[in-house]
């Protein structure tokens, strides 16, 4: 775990080290949210990044009667 600083315009500065693993770039807009005192920021990410993530997952269930 690393530790950043509040500046005094209420901004932060995401590690490097983090920044490359998870692939961020400046001026990537980021969606924030606060969970039970916690600050969390998701990367928004195009939406061709997404294809494919769903592969392999189980769609073997029961449906109710009144479903399609």
């Amino acid at each position: 775990m690393q530790t950043v600083t509040l500046s005094p315009k209420f901004q932060i500065v995401i590690p490097s080290p983090i920044r490359r693993k998870m692939g961020l770039t400046a001026g990537q807009p980021m969606r924030i949210m606060e969970h039970d005192g916690h600050i969390e920021l998701f990367p928004e990410r195009d939406i061709k990044e997404l294809k494919g993530f769903l592969r392999g997952i189980n769609t073997d269930f029961e449906r109710e009667d009144d479903r399609l």
